[in-house]
C-alpha cells in the first residue's frame, strides 16, 4: 500500500498557493484493508475513505471508462492492480495530474510542471472528451487562473469544441451545470467562466439567451462591475441576467435550477432595474418598494440596488442612498400607533400607506 497526495493541492503548492484541500489516491490495497486500518467508507460509486484523525479523503486507485452519456455514464474499475499513473490518466487537465509521494518526491508522468511553467490549461489524454462536465471545469479553472497567465491550449478548446458538436453538453443535468456556474460566479474573475464556454459554442447550449453578442457584452460588463467587490453569488447571476426580458430572465433561471434567491434577485433586477434608476416622485419610490417587499426582505433590497448600480444604465450611488433613505424613514412608520388613532381594516393599510408617503417626502425638503 503507498499514498499519494495528488490534484489541486500538489499543483497550488507549486504556484505558491494557499492550499486548501488535501485529496489522496492509495495504491495496492483493498477496501477492507481500509477499515482495518480505521478509515470510514463514504463512496457510493467508487471507494473513497475518510482518515480516521484527519478527516481528509483517501481514494482508492482507480480507471473509468465511459458506457454512456453524461456525468454518472461510467463504469469504474478500482483494485489494487491499479497504479497511480492509471490513475492520473483519467483527469482533466495536466496541472491537476500530479502527485506527491510521502518522501516528497513528484510525480508528473503528464508534464504538468512545464504547463504549470507554461501557464497552459492542458487536457491530460483523449479520455477527456468523456465527460461533458469538464468543458466547464477547464473553463472555471480559466476563471481562477487567468490573474497567473493561464489560458486554454488550442488543442483542448479545439477538442471541447468538437465536444459541443458532438452534443455531449446536451447530456449534463442542470444540477452539475448550476454546480459549476455558481463556482465560476465566485472566482477570481467569472467573466472568463464565460469567455470560454462562448469560445467552444457552449454558451449557445447553455444560456442561449447571451449567444448574442451585444447581450453577451453587456451582461460581461455588469458581472464585471459586480466582482469589483466582494459580492455573493446572487447578485453575480442577477448581474449575469439583468439584460434579459422578465420572462426570459425568469424562465432561465428556473432552468438552470438556480436556487431561489438567485431567481428572486434576477427577476427583481429585470422587472424593476430601470425603474430604480428613473423613479423620482415619492408615490414612485414608495411602489418600488412595495414591489421589492422591503418589508419583509430589507436586505435583499440591499443586494437588488448592488446590482443595479452595475447596469448599463446605472443607478447612481445617490439615487441608491435616496432609496436607502427612503426604506429607513418609511420603516418607522408603525402600525400600532395608527391603530392608536382609530384606524382598523383596509383603512389602516390606506393610514399606513400615506403616512409613508409623507414621511418619504419630507426628505425631499
Amino acid at each position: 500500500m503507498k499514498t499519494y497526495l495528488v490534484g489541486g493541492a500538489v499543483r497550488d503548492e507549486l504556484l505558491g498557493l494557499p492550499v486548501k484541500d488535501r485529496d489522496w489516491v492509495v495504491t495496492g490495497a483493498t477496501p477492507q484493508e481500509m477499515l482495518q486500518q480505521g478509515f470510514r467508507q463514504v463512496g457510493a460509486d467508487f471507494p473513497v475513505f475518510l482518515h480516521p484523525e484527519s478527516q481528509e479523503e483517501y481514494a482508492l486507485a482507480r480507471t473509468e471508462r465511459k458506457q454512456g452519456h453524461g456525468y454518472h455514464g461510467f463504469s469504474v474499475y478500482s483494485a489494487p492492480d491499479v497504479t497511480l499513473e492509471d490513475d492520473l490518466l483519467r483527469r482533466d487537465l495536466t496541472i491537476n495530474a500530479m502527485a506527491r509521494a510521502t518522501d516528497g518526491t513528484l510525480i508528473d508522468p503528464f508534464n504538468g510542471q512545464s504547463d504549470l511553467a507554461s501557464r497552459t490549461l492542458r487536457h491530460v489524454s483523449d479520455a477527456f472528451a468523456e465527460d461533458p462536465l469538464r468543458i466547464l471545469r477547464t473553463a472555471r479553472f480559466a476563471a481562477r487562473f487567468c490573474g497567473h497567465g493561464f489560458t486554454v491550449a488550442d488543442e483542448t478548446l479545439h477538442l471541447m469544441t468538437e465536444m459541443v458538436q458532438a452534443g455531449e453538453v446536451e447530456h449534463l443535468v442542470p444540477e452539475r451545470v448550476w454546480q459549476e456556474i455558481a463556482r465560476a460566479l465566485q472566482e477570481r474573475a467569472p467573466t472568463v467562466f464565460f469567455d470560454v464556454l462562448q469560445a467552444c459554442g457552449a454558451l449557445a447550449r447553455l444560456i442561449p439567451e447571451l449567444n448574442d453578442s451585444t447581450r453577451l457584452q453587456q451582461a460581461m460588463a455588469s458581472l464585471g462591475c459586480t466582482c469589483q467587490a466582494p459580492s455573493s453569488t446572487d447578485v453575480r447571476f442577477a448581474a449575469l441576467l439583468s439584460g434579459l426580458d422578465p420572462a426570459d430572465a425568469e424562465k432561465r433561471a428556473d432552468a438552470m435550477k438556480a436556487p431561489n434567491e438567485c431567481q428572486e434577485l434576477a427577476r427583481l433586477t429585470t422587472r424593476l432595474g430601470t425603474r430604480l434608476t428613473s423613479a423620482t416622485s415619492p408615490e414612485d419610490i414608495l411602489a418600488l418598494l412595495n414591489e421589492a417587499d422591503v418589508w419583509r426582505r430589507p436586505e435583499r433590497f440591499e443586494r437588488l440596488l448592488a446590482v443595479c448600480e452595475c447596469l448599463p444604465e446605472p443607478l447612481t450611488r445617490s439615487r441608491a442612498n435616496r432609496f436607502r433613505q427612503a426604506l429607513e424613514t418609511a420603516q418607522k412608520v408603525q402600525a400600532r400607533e395608527l391603530m392608536a388613532q382609530g384606524h382598523e381594516g383596509k383603512a389602516l393599510g390606506e393610514a399606513i400607506r400615506q403616512e409613508r408617503l409623507r414621511r418619504i417626502a419630507e426628505l425631499e425638503h
